[in-house]
Order: structure tokens, then sequence, then C-alpha cells
């Protein structure tokens, strides 16, 4: 049975996070992608770490090799003519192009979207850039906490009398590569209905805000700002409170939620407590329920919790870490992590399926070495020799 996306053809010029993972959404359910690499470098990610046994190679980067699972590699330098004409080459027989340079890079080489469709009038084309393709901080450098700050995810993040806290890990850059994945599928889809290729603008901004529209639309509706409020979600109780074990999410936002606590813990009268009595009683006085509920919590280990919770609607959770992931009985159950083998690392467990889709099949494959596809892509498809390609390589074409 073939994978949903067997068939699609994608030539993919990115590096480090937002690009590589919009990419790997496509080819992890069966696109063709083609990854092109700087000849002796390979993308950036390669040189960020964790390494694999401490050993800082561009095969070991649990970053690169997460992030390029399914895909092929091949290297070709943009900085030549030769590679240029030959980047037009795979273009012309693809049906999709990823990049996530800075705006001005693909038109300064000859590449932008209305050259490229020249040759290939059905190309849909992605670009992936910190604030978009258009728009006065078009150039602006950025890293993650810049579009995390930028886009008002910070503003919220923290306690109110700190500075502002950035979210952890690198959320701007997947939330951006998972919606360069579904813009170009969504334009792949519309050239399939109508045959017109689309240029896809995906901006590292635009999305922080997209995911922040509660804040917009609370400004709208009561011309007021969001501020920070700690480790709290309203209405309490919700928040990450110590227990016997460690830390639990303890939350009851609704006042159905709010008696069942209160009956589990043996004081049903707190429910008719006035203190407490509504949501906005128990917000007004969080800090005289926190001091009732810290004290049973610390009565109680994280599991314990968790079931009883659970099994009386009310919505626990532990906060876990890497070793209760990977060993989770839910997530093992769903086939969800995936040994893979790697010559340079040996096999290592990966986060696999992000989505499953039916009884269409998903397979994960390991991320290539650098260039590991270039006489099968070259020689096999576009027709160059092996004499060709060591001409090439002298050139430092390839």
């Amino acid at each position: 049975m073939k994978q949903a996306l067997s068939g699609v053809r994608v030539l993919d010029v990115t590096h480090y996070i937002a690009g590589p993972y919009c990419t790997k959404l496509l080819a992890d359910y069966g696109a063709d992608v083609i990854k092109v690499e700087r000849p002796g470098i390979g993308d950036g990610a390669r040189r960020i770490g964790p390494f694999y046994g401490d050993d800082p190679h561009p095969d070991k980067s649990g970053l690169f090799l997460y992030l390029n699972t399914n895909k092929r590699s091949i290297t070709l330098n943009l900085k030549s003519e030769t590679g240029i004409r030959i980047f037009r080459e795979l273009a012309a027989g693809v049906d999709i192009l990823v990049e996530n340079f800075s705006p001005r890079v693909m038109p300064s080489l000859g590449l932008d979207y209305e050259s490229l469709i020249d040759i290939n009038p059905g190309l849909v084309m992605t670009s992936i850039s910190n604030f978009g393709q258009t728009g006065p901080y078009r150039d602006y450098k950025a890293t993650e906490i810049v579009a995390d700050a930028m886009g008002g995810w910070m503003s919220i993040i923290g306690h109110p009398d700190r500075e502002p806290l950035k979210p952890g890990g690198n959320q701007s850059q997947f939330v951006s590569g998972l919606f360069g994945g579904l813009g170009t599928m969504t334009a792949f889809h519309g050239k399939e209905l109508n045959g017109v290729g689309q240029h896809v603008d995906i901006s590292l901004m635009d999305a922080v805000v997209y995911i922040q529209m509660n804040i917009t639309q609370i400004y709208h509706y009561y011309e007021r700002i969001t501020t920070r409020i700690g480790n709290v979600v309203l209405p309490p109780p919700g928040s990450i409170l110590p227990c016997r074990d460690g830390y639990i999410g303890a939350i009851a936002v609704t006042n159905s939620q709010w008696k069942s606590l209160c009956e589990w813990m043996g004081q049903p009268e707190l429910a008719e407590d006035e203190r407490f009595l509504t949501r906005i009683h128990r917000t007004e006085n969080l800090d005289e329920l926190n001091a009732m509920l810290i004290p049973w919590l610390l009565d109680h280990d994280q599991e314990e919790l968790l079931k009883e919770a659970q099994r009386r609607r009310i919505p626990f959770g532990i906060p876990a870490g890497t070793d209760r992931l990977l060993n989770s009985r839910h997530l093992n159950e769903r086939g969800y992590f995936v040994d893979v083998e790697h010559p340079a690392t040996g096999k290592i467990r990966y986060p696999g399926a992000q989505f499953k889709i039916g009884e269409l099949p998903y397979e994960l494959k390991r991320a290539p070495l650098l260039g590991e596809h270039n006489e099968e892509v070259y020689c096999g498809q576009l027709g160059y020799s092996k004499e060709d390609l060591v001409k090439l390589r002298e050139l430092d074409v390839i």
C-alpha cells in the first residue's frame, strides 16, 4: 500500500529547524524529498547538539537526525553558476520547493518564484522566513527568542512583577514548520484541482501571533492588554503544585470539577464556602485556596492523584520528564516511538507519526549522510555521468 504522499516530489533547500520540520512532515508521509546541502558543510543543524557520544560529528547531531528522516541528501554549491543551473534542472522536475533563506537570497540567485515558474508553471514554492516576504521587518534578523518576543508570546509568560519569559525549546520554529507543511499541502491540493502553482509565504512572527489569538481578541472585546499571571491557569485551581513525590498539574476549572475535588479532599463544605463559591471568588482568593489544597496534595503521590482525578473526571496531569515519556505505556501501546538505525549512532528511538491516517502505512527511515544520494540523483535522475560528478567535485560545485 502506498503512503499518503507517495509520488509527490519535493526539492528541499532548507536548514536549521523551521524549514526542515516542514519538509520532514512531507517526507515522513511518503513524499520524495531531495535535501540540498552545502558541499563539505551541510545543513547548519548538523553542527547543533546534542551529539551522539558527545562527538560533534555532522552525522551525529540529534537535531539534524530527527528533522531529516526519510529524506535524500545531495550537495550543491548555489554560489556557483553551474550550481544554479543544476538547481534549476532539479526545480523543473518537482511538484514542491521549500526554502527558508532570508527573503533577499532566492531573488539574488535568480531563483525567485517568478523565475522558477517559467521553467515549472505548476510549482508550489514555500518560503519560510523570520518576518515574511513583505513588510518593514522583512529583512530583519531574528532568533527563536526574538520571534517569541515580537509575536507576543513572551508577554504572557512569567510572573507579573518579573521579566517576560521565553517558552521552552524552539516552539516558534516548529509551529512555523507545521504551518509551512499545512500551507504547502493546501497549495499543492489547489494545484491538483486547478493546475495553478502558488508561492506560500510563512512568517515566524505571523505564526506566533496566530497561536496567541486570544490576546488580540481580549483586547478587541474588553480593550484590555493581557498580562502575565505566573504559573496559573484561570480560574483556579489550575496550577502545577507540589505533591508527595514531585509535582502535579492540579486543574479543576469548572464548578462541577471543583465540587468533585472538594468531595475527594473530604471537605465538601468548601464547595459552598463563599470564598470559593464561583470562579471569580476562587480567583480572588487564590492564596487561601492553595493553602488548603497543597497540604492535601503533599499526602498523595503523582500516580495516585492522576488515576483518581481522572476517575472522577477531573483533569489532573503529571509534568512528564523524558524518562517518563519514553517509558509511557500509553505512547508505546500507540506505537508512537520508532527505533531507527543509523550508521553513525546505531539504533536510536525517535518520536514517530505526528498524526495517523487510517490504515495508510507510515515508515521512519534514517536521516541521510551528507551528499549520500549525489550519484542517485545527479546520474539517475538528471542523466549526469560519474565522470561529470568527478569534475563537479573538482570545481566545488557538489
